[in-house]
């Protein structure tokens, strides 16, 4: 029986089109998923839309449409996204979904149950962009930290005994001291949590775009305890009875941008312990992204529209250069000219000359037979053996989200396979020993076919070319150590990764 490995990324708010944070965070999703069932894992990958609340409620009004028209049409773009960005989610959810609003109210009713949920008034300051109520103390320039502007509101509201929570929660963060990463996210959370925890206010009435309070339909939920509860949504819930739910719940890991770690980290794991249910596993909090240097925002008009990056140099550049571009956990710079130095050094020139060069000799010089080797020399097991060695990092590193570390230890074998090419120089050896330039020749297809498995999670679409140009049709790990058969034939090779002319 596989072991199961349940991954989610945020839904996404559907009061925009999608940009860069989004595909980031779904394309680093994605990798790990990926790496998971190649690895031999049962994998269920959620990510989808969150359709309610203020913000999209007052987009949908200055459209000039219903809400459920807009989040219908916002939300076909992000689903649209999916396949552009070579990822593979296991279900897109919608929180407007019949399921849906069944979790959220079922979650809703344990929460009165437990005693959690009691009838007050709100008033405070509040951010339609954020969807978040702000302390006084927490605002900056009377700004929410975020740098969202924020109104002060006064209305009817269903409150969570958040204050209640408290120390329960700073003993699972210590009892459970890998839950929140990186570490520097951790304590922003633990020193946040430990600071006091004020009530929360979990319904509106001054709109009615939201899931339905149970018993009293002038509330709609706080759009947070209505989007959270996807997760359950995803894997079954509220039948906490079904084979989905009882196989993947708890999550094994929630990834999420840093600026919606409280929700995840503090408020979600209090409404699970109110609830009387179990707890994720962890909780990986990346960083944001800035252009050349200068915050993304509509008003800078500095937007990074990931579809049109990967019209032009394709979904498998635009996935690596993401992931190799910053220490993952981190903020980052994303630059054109970054991009096309990455995909002509580390692609085009690396990975994509080595594959190239290597396997046109065959076809050209061997008549695309690849004779398999009697011995070989300690060099060639050293390059083989280094490969093993690599696959066990890149799972460490997937482990613990570090896809920067993925991406330098494939990489080093790149560079280390590309030195054994030039040493042994198979060019050479075809006059001179033959026999010799045949095992070199050997070698150097096994080490493409794992490095194409090693680099199928991030680069699939060259991955499995690579694969297929050497007969590979499996790709799985669990062959990964496998030699090739005797006398293999290839087909006729071509580029993969297209160098990127430099702009006159």
């Amino acid at each position: 029986m596989k072991t199961p490995y349940y991954i989610t990324t945020p839904i996404y708010y559907v009061n925009d089109k999608p940009h860069i944070g989004h595909a980031y965070t779904t394309i680093a999703a994605d990798v790990i998923a990926r790496f998971k069932r190649m690895d031999g894992y049962d994998v269920m990958f959620l990510t989808g839309t969150d359709e309610h609340g203020q913000k999209v409620n007052k987009s949908a009004e200055n459209a000039g449409i219903d809400p459920q028209v807009f989040v219908d049409r916002v939300s076909k773009n992000f689903k649209d996204l999916m396949p552009i960005l070579n990822v593979t989610p296991d279900r897109f959810i919608r929180t407007t979904e019949a399921d849906h609003k069944k979790a959220a109210q079922d979650m809703w009713n344990r929460l009165v149950a437990s005693g959690d949920i009691y009838l007050g008034s709100y008033s405070g300051w509040y951010s339609v962009r954020d969807e978040a109520f702000y302390a006084e103390s927490e605002l900056i320039d009377g700004k929410a930290p975020t740098g969202a502007p924020v109104e002060w509101l006064e209305e009817p509201s269903y409150f969570f005994r958040l204050s209640k929570w408290q120390e329960p929660l700073l003993t699972f963060y210590e009892q459970n001291p890998d839950f929140i990463a990186p570490v520097s996210r951790r304590n922003e959370v633990v020193k946040f949590v430990e600071g006091g925890l004020m009530d929360l206010s979990i319904s509106r009435t001054s709109f009615n775009w939201g899931v339905k309070v149970p018993g009293d339909e002038k509330h709609v939920m706080y759009v947070w305890l209505d989007a959270l509860t996807n997760y359950l949504t995803g894997v079954g819930f509220p039948d906490t009875a079904v084979a989905s739910y009882k196989t993947f719940w708890p999550a094994d890991l929630h990834l999420v941008g840093k600026d919606i770690l409280r929700f995840h980290a503090v408020y979600w794991p209090a409404f699970l312990m109110a609830s009387g249910l179990d707890l994720p596993k962890r909780v990986f909090a990346h960083g944001w992204w800035t252009n050349e240097g200068q915050k993304i925002s509509k008003s800078l008009g500095n937007v990074i529209d990931p579809i049109e990056l990967i019209d032009q140099y394709g979904a498998d550049a635009f996935r690596y250069v993401l992931l190799r571009e910053v220490s993952f956990g981190n903020d980052g710079d994303f630059s054109i000219l970054g991009m096309r130095n990455r995909i002509n050094a580390d692609l085009a020139n690396a990975y994509g000359n080595l594959v190239q060069r290597v396997l046109s000799f065959i076809y050209k010089q061997c008549d695309g037979i690849i004779y398999a080797a009697d011995q070989l020399e300690p060099q060639d097991k050293l390059i083989l053996s280094n490969l093993e060695d690599a696959l066990k990092d890149v799972r460490e590193a997937i482990e613990h989200q570090a896809l920067h570390k993925v991406c330098d230890a494939i990489w080093q074998c790149i560079y280390d396979a590309n030195a054994y090419v030039d040493a042994e120089k198979p060019w050479s050896l075809r006059k001179e020993n033959p026999e010799r330039m045949k095992e070199v020749l050997y070698v150097l297809c096994n080490v493409i076919k794992r490095l194409a498995l090693l680099t199928f999670p991030i680069l699939p679409s060259a991955s499995k070319t690579i694969l297929l140009q050497l007969g590979v049709t499996k790709f799985v790990y669990e062959n990964f150590t496998e030699m090739m058969p005797e006398k293999h034939s290839i087909e006729e090779p071509y580029p993969v990764f297209p160098r990127i002319a430099e702009e006159v």
